[in-house]
């Protein structure tokens, strides 16, 4: 067996290295694998001016490099050691961080190899024009090129090539700059190589090369405040903390990888994903397969160190100490309170092990039901899913002694997201951090710290502020909201917001093989406001009595081509997030808004799916084809819904509204019939103030209409048609979406407090005896008991998924919800880039065009759904994220008004504050407190009690005594609430705080 690298020169032109060694195969074969590389001598440095390499200008590194820093007057450049990068990219990537740098391909290489995310955040680095950065092919030049030596290993061998790379460097810039005889020596900037690795500089000072820690490089330096508090904690110049040279473990020791690995292949340990327990941060869990319900993870030292999201190895219990989640909130915040950062972590282990002691009796809690689940503890971590997070500075660690002082000082922050543990860090900044929003990483957790210690990235602005918030927001859910590049702008047609579609011609590569359906009655229905049109519709009666119905979809992929860095971009974003008062697209504004937005009275070229129905709306044929539209008009669901109402109108596109209309509820029924699933999700809608303050002024439950169920049922019909068309014609690499049946296990609590509570009965057997189960949760004094029930019922379900289809069985392609045996996403190409690649699949499908190479690679769709699933969620997430921030400060808008109205009422009011008053439904109950759902907003809370209680936790009642008398309360009770707002310890931004009013007032208690 040969592998051969070919560079650009010749052979004969080339240096030749070569690397003999022996592979065993999958069979056991020993093979000999010889590896060349044809060197060359013409790989530039990078450095302006210099004599022996050619670099444009504009490229270059500046000639006498960073004159800035005190320890290298003469000028320097650094080169960082592939650590740097792995622990201290966030310094690296600081705007107050800018020497001039020299990045080796070894250590590019190494980065890719260790961790594709930061690899990834490398190279966007090495292309930021502010940034000073020269990519040196040490690998390919015959100077600096290395052979790994036997018995070597990689890393040896590339901090070997990194020493060596750094020495040429220092000797080429001399011999390029000689000492010419009658002139003054030339001034000699260094080449200083960065490390963390102590012996790597050890190695590097006895061979005469300059060489800094990162930590003792920043010191130096004139802005060293801010930018120490960027250092990762993992730095070896970091002085360990006494707790590491001492002190009594807190939690376990970790179990080797190799043990770990073993007994995941036994069956003895169990691998899954750590989730944290929102009311409860004494507790966690873990879902794997072995189990139909999830290992219960009780108390810190058996959650040992996991930070919600990574992926952890547990060890399940005896059956016999098998237990039910506790029924009942304990805050982290209260519970903690008064906690001392430098206690918690280098001294006061006395006050440590009370508080986990303390802990430990909170976890032992006895409000249980008796439906016992799997205990376990984790033993090992395959993945940490550390990254960074949206913080603010605990005030209270602060010092009073330090609460102005700039020296370092160790203090809390507290995380937005109640899953994640308070965390330390080490700052000068404390004080004029107080107030606002910041971005902190975490470094490490060690076994004797209660905490993780993790280090200050930047700080995005004052809390509360709107423009901190949306920040803050975008980063917590990892939303990508950076500028599209001049790269991906540069993919967009010359002509900008003048492109039009060119006269129909024979000749144009616009209207090669298109359809003109210009005359088609074609509009579009969408949300007030909307500006990406995805899609719109026809509908025309046929000469022989069936009807033909069109969904017309923008044709993005007309405009975005594979292997383009706006394809690329597009890919990575994965989807367009939509947010109460703004929107983070995919694709350019230029795109989404306008060339291919399908406005009315403009020709757009389109991807169209046109069916011939029966007046039944039973499918006689379907058919696909690119076209060019021209939409008559652009509706609102309700101008729609008005339109269809009149009477007076008998214009022939109100004909085209009423028999999609007549088509989509006959399409609906057949669904249904076929076990589909009519599911409900809690939906506002906020007004703002105005387009410019974007303030909200009030908030109220989203009216659904005929209309709305219109454009559903055909942009439903058109994905299921679509799947089956790419799958029958590309059955390994179909880009599909499926919803796969939930666990009957997943329903057990809510069938138990139906029948408890309600005596009803919810079948799981099926999806189509879950929707008629679902149909029978009446409650005749309540008519919106079944949608709170559907909503339950929602929250049972698993998550839809994109999906390779040669990657999984057939038996599992189906979406449950839909009752369809296949389904994947076409009709929204503008805003979801799993409807760009299905394009392009329906595209070769029909023979418009050939299908890319990486389409035909299952692999490749499976990396690149891994991504548009997870920013998928994440994307939803911060949607709701966002309109429960807008509902907040709506709700304060209206309290401060009524409050207003109050106080102008007479001076006895003043007093007296206002507040918001609602219906609601309790959904659980906790022993020390309730749960409630209102419906009118749309929004949850927790109602907290803070006396003793009677708790029931097998029939989900609690009863709060009072001196007026005993209040009984269950799941699926009215009750009123008042609905206030005050700053949440945690997002340090408005939260919506509720209190009992009926059947008794919580604030008497």
């Amino acid at each position: 067996m040969v592998e051969i690298t070919v560079l650009k020169r010749p052979r004969s032109e080339a240096v030749e290295t070569q690397r003999k060694f022996f592979k065993k195969t999958a069979r056991g074969k020993v093979i000999k694998v010889l590896r060349e590389r044809y060197l060359r001598d013409d790989v530039s440095c990078g450095i302006k001016g210099c004599r022996e390499c050619s670099t444009p200008d504009a490229e270059a590194l500046p000639e006498q490099g960073d004159l800035n820093h005190p320890a290298f007057p003469k000028g320097h450049y650094i080169l960082p050691d592939t650590n740097v990068f792995l622990a201290q990219m966030d310094l690296v990537e600081s705007p107050l961080f800018n020497p001039p740098m020299i990045l080796l391909q070894t250590v590019m290489e190494e980065v890719r190899h260790r961790s594709l995310p930061l690899y990834n955040r490398l190279k966007a680095l090495s292309k930021m024009d502010e940034k000073k950065i020269w990519v040196f092919y040490n690998e390919y030049r015959s100077d600096t090129a290395v052979v790994r030596q036997p018995e070597e290993t990689p890393n040896d061998r590339n901090d070997r090539g990194i020493r060596k790379a750094t020495a040429w460097y220092n000797s080429h810039i001399k011999l390029t700059r000689p000492v010419v005889r009658g002139q003054a020596p030339p001034s000699i900037p260094k080449v200083v190589l960065l490390t963390e690795d102590a012996a790597n500089r050890q190695k590097a000072e006895s061979s005469g090369i300059s060489t800094l820690s990162v930590r003792k490089y920043v010191e130096s330096m004139s802005n060293s405040t801010q930018l120490l508090d960027l250092l990762a904690s993992v730095s070896e110049e970091i002085e360990p903390t006494k707790a590491s040279a001492g002190r009594q473990a807190l939690y376990p020791e970790y179990l080797p990888t190799g043990t770990l690995m073993a007994g995941i292949k036994a069956g003895e340990l169990h691998q899954g994903h750590f989730n944290a327990n929102q009311y409860n941060y004494l507790e966690g869990s873990v879902a794997v397969p072995a189990f139909t319900k999830p290992i219960l993870l009780i108390g810190r030292e058996n959650m040992n160190r996991a930070v919600n999201g990574d992926i952890v190895v547990v060890e399940v219990f005896d059956e016999k100490e098998w237990k039910a989640p506790a029924d009942e909130v304990i805050d982290q915040d209260s519970t903690l309170k008064n906690d001392d950062v430098e206690d918690s972590g280098d001294e006061g282990e006395d006050e440590d092990h009370q508080l986990t002691a303390a802990e430990s009796k909170l976890s032992r809690s006895e409000s249980r039901s008796s439906e016992k689940q799997p205990t376990g503890r984790i033993v090992g971590i395959i993945k940490r899913n550390w990254r960074a997070y949206v913080c603010h500075i605990d005030s209270t660690s602060l010092t009073s002694s330090n609460s102005t002082s700039l020296s370092q000082q160790t203090v809390f922050v507290t995380p937005v997201s109640r899953l994640l543990p308070r965390i330390r860090i080490r700052t000068r900044q404390a004080p004029s951090l107080i107030g606002q929003k910041i971005l902190v990483t975490i470094d490490r957790w060690e076994v004797t710290s209660r905490y993780p210690e993790g280090h200050f990235v930047r700080a995005l602005g004052k809390a509360e502020s709107k423009e901190a918030e949306q920040e803050s927001l975008l980063l917590e859910f990892e939303v990508p909201y950076r500028p599209f590049g001049k790269a991906i702008l540069d993919c967009l047609p010359p002509q900008g917001d003048q492109w039009v579609v060119p006269p129909k011609s024979d000749t144009s590569p616009e209207w090669r093989g298109r359809e003109d359906l210009r005359d088609l009655l074609i509009c579009s229905i969408d949300p007030p406001g909307c500006q990406d049109i995805d899609d719109a519709l026809h509908a025309r009666r046929l000469p022989n009595g069936n009807i033909e119905a069109g969904v017309h979809i923008a044709d993005v992929s007309h405009f975005v081509h594979p292997d383009t860095p706006m394809d690329s971009e597009a890919a990575s974003r994965g989807t367009t997030v939509y947010l109460v008062d703004k929107r983070i697209d995919m694709l350019p504004a230029l795109l989404g808004t306008n060339l291919c937005s399908l406005r009315p009275f403009v020709e757009r070229l389109a991807f169209s799916a046109i069916w011939e129905l029966t007046p039944e709306a039973e499918i006689v044929n379907v058919r696909f084809t690119k076209s060019v539209i021209a939409s008559k008009a652009a509706f609102t669901y309700e101008e729609a819904q008005i339109r269809k109402d009149d009477p007076h109108q008998q214009d022939d596109l109100t004909a085209s509204i009423r028999l999609l209309n007549s088509l989509a509820l006959k399409l609906k029924a057949q669904r249904m019939a076929a076990g589909a699933l009519n599911l409900a999700s809690p939906e506002v809608k906020i007004h703002l103030d105005s387009a410019e303050s974007s303030d909200p002024i009030d908030v109220e439950q989203k009216e659904m209409r005929e209309t709305n169920s219109l454009v559903e049922e055909f942009m439903l019909l058109a994905n299921i048609s679509v799947a089956k068309k790419i799958e029958d014609t590309f059955p390994q690499t179909a880009v599909l979406r499926r919803h796969l049946p939930p666990p009957k296990t997943n329903f057990e609590k809510l069938q138990d407090i139906l029948m408890k509570r309600k005596g009803l009965k919810l079948d799981v057997s099926s999806s189509g005896a879950l929707a008629a189960s679902l149909d029978l949760c009446l409650d005749p004094s309540e008519p919106a008991f079944n949608t709170l029930v559907r909503i339950m019922a929602t929250r049972c379900m698993l998550s839809a998924e994109y999906f390779c289809s040669g990657s999984v069985g057939k038996d599992t392609f189906g979406h449950y919800g839909l009752a369809s045996p296949i389904y994947t996403h076409f009709t929204s190409p503008i805003r979801r880039y799993a409807d760009v690649l299905a394009h392009r699949q329906l595209s070769a499908a029909i023979g418009y065009t050939p299908l890319h190479p990486s389409l035909h690679s299952k692999s490749h769709v499976d990396r690149v759904l891994d991504v548009v699933n997870r920013r998928h969620r994440m994307a939803q997430m911060a949607s709701r994220a966002s309109v429960e921030f807008y509902v907040g400060l709506a709700l304060k808008a209206r309290n401060e008004k009524e409050q207003k109205t109050l106080e102008a009422s007479g001076a006895g009011n003043k007093s007296k504050q206002a507040a918001v008053t609602e219906d609601a439904f309790v959904i659980r109950v906790f022993k020390n407190g309730v749960g409630v759902f209102v419906s009118k907003l749309g929004i949850e809370g927790l109602v907290m009690f803070k006396q003793e209680t009677q708790f029931d936790a097998d029939n989900y009642t609690i009863t709060i005594p009072s001196a007026d008398g005993n209040a009984t309360i269950s799941v699926f009770d009215k009750v009123t609430v008042r609905i206030e707002v005050e700053k949440d310890k945690n997002t340090q931004r408005g939260k919506v705080k509720m209190t009992l009013v009926k059947p008794i007032d919580s604030t008497n208690l």
